[in-house]
């Protein structure tokens, strides 16, 4: 991906039709499929291949290779490979030992944690003050992570008041017993903390190397890491290339020696490259025009996973003209999210009308009653909010929509701005595309009114979505705050709460938040990608998508 900081600003006037048209191509044929395709048949996963390396595309230049300085799915497919924190999950996305080989809590606020013998890949060994150091530098407001606030969402004692800055790091509640013995103390149960801590941003840094190279310590020759691959090159919008690190307690079972990981914006070039056997496996994005062709002329090497990510708008609801609720609901009731879901995305991707996909764990459903509504009931509410805010023909709502390079993406822009267009007709949308970097640095700071935004879970629970929208977190750049949203979040985990109350408390968060319009949900994700038959162990039953290096091989082809 680029990193020309220069936006690409495109006002988009098409007439509704044709713009329709234009993006409504991916819309398949489920059904076509040729079994005859796959050269599957021919591949015994059994005999390796002399050469285990594998090349895949991950999407986009990373923000950074430190777990704490990152907020994105790209980064965290990287971090995966190179760290590997308390907890990791296995091929169906359950939670397994990583660091830790075993933990306990009595009442789920005090956790204990046994941590194995392992090495950093200097040789040094992995401690539990190793996490101590890391969690706290999570916190730390000098690091201005982006996920500050995650072990505030974890309810670990004294997160919040550090992340405000009103206490010091070294009140945080962790503590290392001894150099294999960790301690979490939270103030309120939180019965899925295990589960959290798979994330990337409570992944361990090696303190010696960070305090030695600043921001420097990412580096090819300086990184140092725990988990089952190191960094080898970093060529910047080329390929970051990772090679095994034998001193990962678990070398001797893994496969790949070597993983090349490729930023490829564009999904019509990612798969061009996948058919010249330049890359193993696609980014999970694959172009709507495409989609019916793949799926017949590769069969089983197209896979569509479950996927537990929401695709939606962000509101920035600080900043006109997105401060007023009313024009925040008439654009989500005049949003066909049925056409977008099904027509120009079209891979089994389904409309979204609350942002917990329905798949997560917990079962969290909310039906707005508007969105049982007929199309004209919804596009009449819709231009009266707008005429009651002010909007009309002589006075048409203008705003600009911000989205980061992506084909998918803009595709999806267009097409929301013609659906707009087409039902409430005096809308004006300039929509901007940046490169990832900047674009999440101009959401990070408010710069926008509305933005494309996705949200995938850091854990298979619905905290794992909602707490994005807490007036306090870290991810919550749209600045959406309600008192009572925040509440029910909080009483999710006081003492005494059961698994059914939990849920009914989460479905009056979606509630509230659909209210208030906080934002616009448009689909729930799945995953598509396309992967060599040869490349064995590449999971797609995990629905958080996190695919480990460690246990995939390349068999002889």
């Amino acid at each position: 991906m680029t990193l020309n900081p220069i936006a690409l600003r495109t006002t988009v006037f098409l007439p509704t039709s044709l713009a329709l048209a234009m993006f409504m191509t991916g819309c398949s044929d489920n059904t076509a499929t040729d079994n005859n395709a796959s050269s599957s048949a021919n591949i015994d996963p059994n005999v390796l291949a002399e050469t285990q390396e594998m090349v895949i595309n991950n999407g986009t230049e990373p923000e950074s290779l430190d777990p704490h300085k990152v907020s994105g799915v790209p980064e965290s497919n990287i971090g995966r490979q190179l760290f590997e924190g308390l907890t990791n999950t296995d091929a169906d996305g359950k939670t397994i030992p990583g660091m830790a080989t075993e933990w306990e809590s009595t009442d789920n606020k005090v956790w204990t944690f046994k941590l194995r013998d392992a090495k950093w890949s200097n040789g040094d060994p992995v401690t539990a003050q190793d996490f101590v150091y890391s969690m706290r530098r999570l916190v730390d407001p000098n690091t201005a992570s982006p996920y500050s606030s995650y072990l505030v969402d974890a309810k670990v004692v004294g997160a919040d008041k550090i992340v405000e800055g009103a206490a010091g790091i070294d009140t945080l509640g962790v503590k290392a017993i001894d150099d294999k013995t960790l301690q979490v103390t939270l103030s309120e149960p939180v019965p899925y903390f295990p589960d959290m801590l798979i994330h990337n941003s409570v992944k361990p840094v090696h303190q010696k190397t960070v305090e030695a190279f600043g921001d420097k310590w990412t580096d090819p020759a300086n990184i140092v890491v725990n988990g089952p691959y190191k960094v080898s090159k970093w060529q910047i919008n080329d390929e970051l290339v990772l090679t095994r690190n034998p001193s990962y307690y678990d070398d001797a079972n893994t496969k790949l020696d070597t993983i090349t990981i490729l930023p490829i914006p564009s999904s019509t070039t990612d798969v061009a490259r996948y058919q010249a056997g330049e890359v193993d496996v696609t980014y999970n994005e694959i172009p709507t025009e495409q989609f019916a062709s793949l799926k017949k002329q590769n069969g089983d090497e197209l896979r569509i996973s479950p996927y537990l990510c929401t695709y939606y708008y962000e509101f920035n609801t600080v900043k006109p003209p997105f401060d007023n609720p009313k024009v925040r609901r008439a654009l989500a009731l005049a949003l066909d999210r049925d056409t977008i879901a099904d027509k120009v995305i079209g891979q089994g991707q389904t409309a979204a009308y609350q942002l917990t996909p329905k798949s997560t764990n917990g079962k969290v459903v909310n039906t707005p009653e508007w969105s049982t509504w007929d199309k004209e009931k919804r596009i009449k509410e819709a231009k009266k909010l707008l005429n009651e805010a002010g909007y009309n023909e002589n006075n048409p709502l203008a705003f600009e929509l911000l989205y980061n390079t992506n084909d998918n993406h803009k595709k999806v822009a267009v097409a929301a701005t013609s659906l707009w267009k087409q039902a409430l007709g005096f809308v004006d949308v300039t929509l901007t595309n940046k490169e990832w970097k900047t674009y999440l640095d101009t959401r990070r700071n408010g710069n926008y009114q509305i933005a494309r935004a996705g949200w995938c879970a850091d854990y298979n629970e619905p905290s794992a979505f909602l707490n994005i929208a807490k007036s306090d977190n870290s991810g919550n750049y749209g600045k959406y705050a309600s008192a009572n949203f925040d509440s029910l979040m909080a009483q999710t985990l006081k003492a005494g709460v059961s698994p059914e109350q939990r849920a009914s408390l989460y479905q009056k968060a979606e509630a509230q938040l659909d209210e208030d319009m906080g934002l616009l949900n448009i689909y729930h994700y799945v995953s598509p990608r396309l992967v060599k038959p040869y490349v064995i162990g590449f999971s797609d039953k995990d629905p958080l998508g996190n695919w480990q290096g460690k246990d995939i091989s390349i068999a002889k082809h």
